[in-house]
Formats: structure tokens, sequence, C-alpha cells
């Protein structure tokens, strides 16, 4: 257990993390992510507040629908990551991450003035808990009369699960197929132990719990960004490869102008993806040198459970950060091969 954001959090459950990521890969992993943030935002001016805060364009959301997006700040840097689930035209939830939830609450706060919102920190009020993998879909179902298989990917709808009112969203952090609850804070252990039950834990081809270890190994082989490492207030999303949910058609919003700029004028860095050519692991922070150059740093590196091999993100100058690109990683003061591969590193197979 260790200190995550002021929550204590297990790094790893009994099974190990190599086993828990292979769990999650092959039958189904459960995540207790109450850690999380969660804001209501309500009242006639909902929509273009969200819009005026958030890079992607929140108009384009229809009820029961989630959208991934940023919050920057005046220079474009990230303020945070996070999701907006649509109730109504007036009515959204915000879902922040666990170390930028009081920051994220401060800012979204000192720009509400000219909008005729109602924003409510509930961050207390809820748990969270995810189940991912090929057979979280039928795990679930026994514990719900909600058809999870109408929900969309990034839609959700409200319901119960083991008969608890419940937000039941199609969505994940592991690249797998996967649903994320939400209930009342005090529901947890209950639906967390009917979830162990339905998915046979214990059995050798049952549902693992997964602690935070096996969670970062999992969306670093699906190349997913975790604030702090690719993503910070000094990093933009164009430098992050996170373009796409900036809509710069949808009128303004906080960093629109630094983040054209920046468009317009060619940025120096960017995100790559790589995998070790040479047998060494390299880990958050390692330096990246292209002959005797240093030319950035890792931002997470690990081995990678499924795909056996050292993987990595990493901030590079522009220049580099071509697939095909050989770099050298400083693992505690030797210098080892790798190459710049495309990411994400794994996709789910489609069923």
């Amino acid at each position: 257990m260790v200190d995550f954001a002021g929550w204590e959090m297990p790094v790893q459950y009994p099974a190990g993390t190599i086993e828990e990521h292979m769990r999650t890969r092959h039958v189904a992993g459960l995540f207790d992510v109450s850690h999380m943030g969660e804001f209501w935002v309500e009242g006639k001016d909902a929509i273009s507040f969200i819009n005026y805060v958030t890079t992607n364009d929140v108009r384009r959301l229809t009820d029961g629908q989630a959208q991934y997006t940023l919050m920057t700040n005046d220079a474009g840097g990230v303020v945070d990551d996070l999701l907006v689930y649509r109730f109504n035209s007036e009515k959204f939830l915000l879902v922040v991450n666990a170390a930028t939830t009081e920051k994220d609450w401060i800012w979204i706060n000192s720009h509400k003035d000219n909008f005729d919102v109602s924003l409510s920190n509930v961050s207390h009020k809820f748990c969270q808990i995810a189940i991912q993998g090929p057979k979280a879909s039928q795990i679930l179902q026994k514990l719900t009369e909600t058809e999870l298989s109408e929900i969309k990917y990034y839609h959700f709808v409200s319901g119960q699960v083991a008969g608890i009112d419940s937000i039941i969203s199609h969505t994940g952090y592991t690249g797998e197929d996967g649903f994320e609850i939400y209930a009342q804070w005090e529901n947890a252990e209950s639906i967390w132990k009917k979830l162990l039950e339905e998915g046979d834990y214990g059995m050798p081809d049952g549902i693992l719990p997964c602690g935070l270890a096996a969670r970062n190994t999992l969306r670093l082989e699906a190349g997913m960004s975790l604030y702090g490492n690719e993503l910070d207030d000094s990093i933009s999303p164009l430098e992050a490869n996170l373009t796409w949910v900036c809509k710069f058609d949808k009128g303004d919003f906080i960093g629109k102008e630094a983040l054209l700029a920046q468009k317009q004028n060619g940025i120096t860095r960017k995100i790559v993806g790589f995998e070790m050519i040479e047998k060494a692991i390299a880990r958050d922070h390692f330096e990246v040198y292209v002959d005797d150059n240093k030319v950035g740093y890792v931002t997470s590196g690990s081995p990678a459970p499924f795909l056996k091999k050292s993987i990595g993100l990493a901030f590079v100058q522009i220049e580099f950060a071509k697939v095909g690109q050989e770099i050298k990683i400083d693992v505690r003061g030797r210098r080892f091969k790798a190459l710049i591969v495309p990411t994400p590193f794994y996709k789910r197979p489609k069923s």
C-alpha cells in the first residue's frame, strides 16, 4: 500500500503485477479507481461553460454520451485530462484525476463568473470501480438488468449493479473493453465483492483485483497518457499527440490562441513510443540520446508483460520524432539502443 494523491492505494494484490496484467488481457481485471474526482456542472450555460474551459467540443455530445477532453491554461499547457458525461443539456459530470482534483476545482471556479452555471464538487460522494477485459461484460451482465451490449463505446446509462443505483459507463484505461461503475461511496465494498464473486475470483481463469502497477503497465501498452508524465501544465496537447481533442472551430476556449500559434509555428518536441532493442529497462525520467547528444527524456517506461518487451513513451526533439529512428536510453550510466515505433503498442483483437 502506498500514498497516491492522498489516498492509500494498493501497488499490487497477492497474485502480483504481471499476473494481474495478463489476467486483464485474457479474462478480466477489477480496479478500484474511487480516488478520481467528480464535479457536477449544471445550469442553462453548462454547454458554453464546458466548451470554454475544455478543448473538445461538448456540443457534439448527445444525452448518455461521454467525451475525452483536456483543460488547458492560457499558455496552452494541460491543466488536466478528463472525461465529460452529458446527462442532458443542462447537466454534466466531469471526471478528473485524483492528484489534480483540488487544482481543477479551483481552476473551473475561477472561470465561471460569466456563465449561469452551478458547480458541485461531489468527489467524496462517489466510488468508481472499473472492470476491464474480454470477459468484463459477461461478468458485469450477471449483476445488472441493463443490456450492456446496447451501450456503445464512450456512452453510459443510469441503472443498477447488484441492486445499487449506478452510472454504468462503457469506458476504460487499459486498452481492453470494459466498463466503469459509479455509485455512492458507501456501496463500493458491496459492488467490489459481488464482481469478484461473479467473476470466479480465486479460479485459474477468474477475475483478479489489480493495483496501481498493473493499471500503469496496461495503459502504457495501450499508449495512453498519464497526467504528470505525458501531460502537465507545461506540456501542450500538440506536443502530447492530442491535437485531435482540440476543436479550434468551436469558438473561444482557454488556451486557444497559444495553441493556434504553436500549430502555426510548429512544435520543437513531441511524445513518441519506443521499444528497447538491447536488453535493458527504460524507466521514467531516463535521458534519451542520439549519437552523443541528449535529445529528450523518458516520460513512462516499463517492461510490457503482454508484449514481452521493454517499452516506453518519451519526449524527443521534433527532428528525431519519427518512426524508425534509433535512439539510446541512458540506464544508470550506460546507454542502450532503442527504436521509435508506432503507438499504441498494443491493440486488443476485434471481437
